[in-house]
């Protein structure tokens, strides 16, 4: 009869609200958000954009999602930088894309990205990142090819965080 008290206390430590629970949503899940500024001739623009770290991010992007604030869009970070190919499937709204050199320029800009379209969108070389911002806002804001890009904690003294890019001019 002794191990059916053993039994009888494990359990309820298990169902406790003080045991440790298993973790049903991966870091892949969860959402990181970073400061991103983008310089063009004229002005310098900050928005806070979610990074899509793992591949499940990359693959869900900002499909479903119903509307995108001005300041705000989603990194796809390329590390080692590669040849990015992006397409609209299951994306609701039109989106700008911009595909960023290694040293932070603008390599190409893709403005009002169709929603649905399954036709391939992409800069034909290796970039760093792709940036996807609300369709339009890229006009709105006079952003451009060759325009520079950073994001994360680039004003820091020592910029440690291996999300930050902040390529030099």
């Amino acid at each position: 009869m002794k191990p059916l008290p053993l039994l009888l206390a494990a359990l309820l430590t298990a169902c406790s609200p003080s045991a440790p629970k298993a973790e049903n949503t991966t870091i892949a899940a969860r959402q990181t958000s970073i400061p991103l500024t983008i310089r063009t001739a004229k002005a310098t623009h900050r928005f806070t954009v979610d990074v899509a770290l793992s591949e499940q991010q990359q693959e869900q992007g900002l499909m479903f999602r119903k509307s995108l604030a001005p300041d705000s869009g989603m990194l796809f970070p390329m590390s080692p930088p590669r040849t990015a190919s992006f397409w609209m499937k299951n994306t609701l709204i039109p989106l700008d894309m911009l595909f960023i050199h290694t040293d932070g320029s603008i390599a190409y800009l893709k403005a009002n990205a169709a929603p649905y379209s399954r036709e391939p969108v992409s800069a034909g070389i290796p970039v760093a990142a792709v940036l996807e911002l609300r369709g339009g806002r890229a006009a709105e804001l006079d952003i451009r090819e060759g325009d520079r890009v950073n994001w994360g904690d680039c004003d820091a003294p020592a910029p440690s965080n291996p999300l930050n890019f902040c390529p030099g001019d």
